[in-house]
């Protein structure tokens, strides 16, 4: 098949708003326009919230992560959670939500397994993005961990159509990473609302860039790819690395290496990125 013909279609489509999306998001785009309601309080968004058992499920556990709960003080319940956690981290979980469920769209096991490991992998991206940004590259650690969940978006969103397309994911996606990630990834954010600021940060990020020293949020997202165990499955169905320039792991931070943050923070990372996947 023509894969760039097949991703210019698809990326046509998303440009102009014309996608798809998993049959039962409606109930995450009501938190959304909920926290984007000055008067929302802490009650009517826990009772939307707990409508939804996987939200809940999510947002007591990333509450309950050592990132957000460093004093061990365990909470069972969404409103505890909710208030914790803070509006800002709670709109992250509801996008990570909708990014999640886009594997649910794809018919094909081989589909739904492609989607499973690009969730995981984000999930590492997302966690690491947070630590390095608050010991690292002093940016939001919220916006850098809400950068980190959508980086992929376009990924999802090409497994997610690609029962639709027969061969599109066998065939040679090397024009994924030259053209299509940046298209694909910038229509889809635009449509889950994704902030201008961030978009840009993610710009940084499929362009593949790394500054020494990493210093802005788009270094933040290149830096925890890169550092991320788990690698993007389709830059291993191109044959080449995603992760670009190699990184120096003792590269000097202040007065501490780049191993030792990572080693001090493995706790932190490891428990958010479970939280995730759960």
């Amino acid at each position: 098949m023509d894969v760039q013909a097949t991703l210019d279609v698809l990326v046509a489509d998303a440009e102009r708003g014309d996608m798809v999306f998993p049959t039962h998001v409606d109930l995450a785009l009501r938190v959304q326009r909920a926290l984007d309601d000055p008067d929302c309080s802490i009650e009517q968004l826990a009772k939307l919230i707990s409508a939804d058992p996987m939200l809940s499920v999510r947002v007591v556990g990333v509450a309950n992560s050592v990132s957000y709960n460093p004093s061990g003080r365990p909470i069972g319940d969404v409103r505890n959670a909710v208030s914790r956690l803070g509006f800002k981290t709670l709109r992250t979980l509801v996008t990570a939500l909708v990014v999640r469920q886009m594997q649910e769209m794809s018919s094909s096991p081989e589909h739904r397994a492609l989607a499973a490991r690009l969730w995981e992998h984000t999930a590492h991206v997302a966690a690491l993005a947070r630590v390095i940004a608050r010991r690292v590259t002093k940016q939001d650690p919220e916006a850098a961990f809400f950068a980190g969940i959508v980086h992929e978006v376009g990924a999802f969103y090409l497994i997610a159509r690609a029962n639709q397309y027969p061969g599109l994911l066998e065939s040679n996606l090397e024009n994924w990473y030259e053209r299509g990630e940046a298209l694909m990834g910038g229509a889809v954010s635009k449509a889950l609302g994704v902030p201008d600021h961030l978009g840009a940060a993610l710009e940084v990020l499929w362009s593949g860039y790394l500054a020494m020293p990493p210093e802005s949020l788009g270094d933040t997202l290149l830096l925890a790819d890169q550092l991320s165990p788990v690698e993007s499955p389709l830059a291993e169905l191109t044959g080449m690395s995603h992760n670009g320039v190699a990184v120096d792991i003792d590269l000097l931070i202040d007065d501490e290496t780049l191993s030792s943050i990572l080693a001090d923070s493995a706790e932190e990372v490891a428990s958010l990125t479970a939280a995730l996947q759960a």
